[in-house]
């Protein structure tokens, strides 16, 4: 059985940025989207025009300036390599740790189609139905898309920041 890792959060956080579960790489590394051809934390730089720092730390911290909380809708699962559609017996982690913890979320986004299929199977109750849900493009290499369209795409992360 797989286990996934602690939320990357703070209590001033706006909008929470929901994955499905580590990848094999990730795992090894112990950081999230730790496979060197994900494209998550050059996406979230390059919204703000920054370059991707090399320490873990760094990124993590710059979520947390920009008020972004980070984490998975899996807490455990069985997986056979990295691939979503491998997931079996997959559990939910506790989404009242995270309301507890950033009680000015307003809006989630899902790091993928399946990241937002699973949260709406296995997290009932919903603790966030009166947040905006938006579904994101998969960052994984495996949801081939130039980068600057993904890139695009997930401006409404920075926009909704920005904006509201």
């Amino acid at each position: 059985m797989l286990k996934g890792f602690s939320p990357v959060a703070d209590a001033d956080a706006r909008v929470l940025i929901l994955g499905t579960m580590p990848s094999v790489a990730s795992i090894r590394v112990k950081q999230y989207y730790g496979h060197p051809q994900n494209a998550f934390w050059k996406i979230i730089f390059s919204l703000w025009d920054r370059q991707v720092p090399a320490e873990y730390e760094h990124r993590t911290r710059f979520l947390i300036e920009k008020r972004i909380a980070l984490w998975d809708v899996l807490s455990a699962c069985e997986r056979e390599g990295s691939a979503d559609s491998n997931i079996k017996q997959p559990a939910a982690n506790d989404f009242n740790i995270i309301a507890d913890k950033c009680p000015m979320l307003e809006a989630v986004f899902f790091n993928s189609q399946n990241a937002a299929k699973l949260y709406k199977r296995l997290v009932v109750p919903d603790v966030f139905s009166s947040l905006k849900k938006t579904t994101l493009p998969s960052t994984s290499p495996a949801r081939a898309m130039k980068f600057e369209k993904k890139l695009s795409l997930w401006m409404p992360v920075r926009d909704y920041l920005e904006h509201n």
